[in-house]
């Protein structure tokens, strides 16, 4: 419990850091509403005009490093990008409506370092809300995606990796894919990610080493297929070509939607100190060749089934412990876990494990 509390203080709100949205006197600034904008820096007048995207993208080069940009106006970019570069901070005190640029986000970060996004809102339905790569001391604070579509953060795979992103609280609607995919990312901490009725993951986790997660609350998350409320996978928490656990959950609360957690393709390293599962589509868990994975405590009530299993072209799982109290659904260990897995269940769920 003492570890709990601590990991909650350290894993604060970003934004708590911060003063309300727009508050004090920011270095540049976006006014304005319907069809007429202006981006000013003090007492200089930056662009005047109805093209919201171009008001918001003149005052963000505006500034330098370590000044900041409040976005107070609230408005459309359309289908296309804004890019915030190195040191600087972008907060919208607004609305930003976003609509699809296939492959891109409607706000990037990339290759730069420093950079702080305590404050956003965004509707629409963009390709990738909000998306990063090759970012260092990356902070962004209380970001809301109430969309139609397409995915609320995106760190891409195939492009440079990060170091140090802090995450306050990252609140999805109706996104069609995940709320928060990550790639590549060593040191990783996030306060709360809440996703409801999202398409795909909640939180996905892929090639991140080194990361503390307060709370994962899905809510209709992955209604039919094989995602989940938390996911882990592509190696996840892989460090130094072992598995000393290196990545910690708080808490996991899912309901209804798919499965409620989901470690797959070598994956693992990872400590969930307590969940809270009911009514998943899907299974309620499944672990598929992944190591050193520790639930420590919890329910599991109705839904899918709570399943150690493994694919034949990676290793084994090995090194599992569940302490769990499961009613309603059917706990299922096949095949066997490489060093006999620490199981300790209440309930009354059905029990088909290795002895």
């Amino acid at each position: 419990m003492a570890r709990f509390f601590l990991l909650a203080a350290l894993l604060a709100p970003i934004s708590s850091v911060y003063a309300q949205c727009g508050a004090g006197t920011p270095n540049a600034k976006v006014t304005g509403s319907g069809n007429s904008f202006t981006a000013s820096r003090g007492s200089t007048n930056l662009y005047t005009g109805s093209d919201y995207r171009l008001a918001i993208q003149t005052a963000i080069d505006a500034i330098t490093s370590g000044q900041r940009v409040s976005v107070i106006a609230s408005g459309s970019i359309g289908a296309s990008t804004l890019t915030i570069q190195s040191g600087k901070t972008f907060e919208a005190c607004g609305t930003i409506n976003v609509a699809l640029k296939a492959g891109r986000g409607a706000i990037e970060v990339t290759n730069a370092s420093g950079v702080k996004i305590p404050y956003l809102t965004m509707t629409g339905n963009p390709y990738f809300g909000l998306r990063f790569f090759g970012t260092k001391d990356l902070e962004l604070g209380d970001i809301t995606f109430d969309l139609s579509g397409g995915m609320g953060i995106r760190f891409d795979r195939d492009q440079a990796a990060n170091t140090n992103v802090k995450m306050g609280t990252i609140n999805c609607k109706r996104t069609g894919s995940h709320c928060v995919e990550t790639w590549n990312i060593n040191q990783l901490q996030i306060g709360s990610v809440i996703a409801k009725n999202v398409g795909e993951c909640g939180l996905l986790l892929q090639k991140v080493t080194n990361a503390k997660v307060g709370l994962v609350d899905g809510d209709n998350v992955a209604k039919g297929n094989g995602y989940a409320t938390l996911r882990f996978a592509n190696q996840a928490g892989k460090l130094n070509g072992g598995y000393n656990t290196n990545i910690f959950i708080d808490r996991v609360k899912s309901r209804g939607g798919g499965r409620g957690i989901f470690c797959v393709s070598e994956s693992g390293a990872a400590e969930i100190g307590t969940i809270d599962l009911a009514n998943n589509g899907n299974n309620a868990i499944l672990l598929e060749n992944c190591y050193n994975v520790n639930i420590k405590g919890g329910t599991v009530n109705g839904g899918g089934q709570v399943r150690l299993a493994a694919r034949s072209e990676f290793a084994n799982s090995k090194d599992i412990a569940i302490t769990l109290k499961v009613d309603g659904t059917d706990v299922v260990e096949s095949p066997c876990t490489a060093n006999k897995t620490k199981w300790k269940l209440t309930g009354t769920g059905k029990k088909t494990i290795c002895t």
